[in-house]
């Protein structure tokens, strides 16, 4: 159950929004980003206990050629933000870079379970960890939050803008012929058509890409030895 937002905690909501405002600036657009199929990629997912007041991160590394895995850490804490859709980095964001800073090699891009800028901010959990880390960084989600988009054609690769107004802020990509899309955007200094390259590297089996798939097995793992759940 997640915990309600009441008032007293109002004003910490406003601070969380400055946060964001101040630290959008620093998102960099312009670069491309590493090439798909080079270096490590690495995936990012937390899971809760809310019941517990217990979060669990995790970072899987892959050999971005191969994706086999290279290197995983986990690290466990408490609930220090409440659940708040848009405010979402700052709730997930403490654990995830504790799991980072105990990998013991380079993540290299990093991908996230969430958005970047396809956020009502401009600035979800890819944006906001990139920024803080310095490391290109994508998001990869299940969902398109409350952004339009014309649905893609049914082939692996297709892909339709995902759009606020005018602006296109990530691509609704089909991974998997004739199965719903993932909707993908830019986090820090990876441009979106290597986003999208990059994102179809990861899937070569499933929907959703292998990053996420082992960094929220890992995570779930963490979390349930934490609290003993399932014991």
């Amino acid at each position: 159950m997640k915990r309600p937002v009441v008032e007293r905690e109002y004003k910490h909501l406003e601070q969380a929004r400055a946060v964001q405002d101040e630290l959008r600036g620093r998102v960099v657009l312009d670069e491309p980003g590493p090439p798909p199929g080079t270096g490590h990629v690495t995936g990012v997912d937390v899971a809760y206990d809310d019941e517990r007041d217990v979060v669990a991160a995790a970072a899987v590394v892959l050999d971005a050629a191969s994706l086999a895995v290279v290197s995983e850490a986990t690290a466990v804490g408490r609930i220090s933000f409440p659940y708040v859709p848009g405010l979402l980095a700052f709730r997930e964001v403490p654990t995830v870079l504790a799991a980072l800073d105990a990998l013991p090699c380079a993540p290299g891009l990093v991908v996230c379970d969430g958005y970047g800028l396809a956020h009502p901010r401009r600035f979800g959990l890819a944006s906001h960890l990139g920024v803080l880390t310095g490391l290109p960084t994508i998001g990869v989600a299940k969902n398109p939050f409350t952004f339009a988009y014309d649905d893609p054609g049914a082939r692996r690769g297709a892909w339709s803008p995902l759009r606020a107004g005018a602006d296109e802020v990530g691509r609704a990509l089909r991974t998997r012929e004739a199965v719903k899309p993932v909707f993908v955007s830019v986090g820090h200094r990876v441009g979106l058509d290597n986003a999208c390259a990059h994102t179809l590297a990861l899937t070569p089996r499933y929907r959703l890409p292998e990053t996420t798939r082992r960094a929220d097995a890992l995570c779930r793992r963490a979390l349930r030895e934490a609290t003993g759940a399932g014991e």
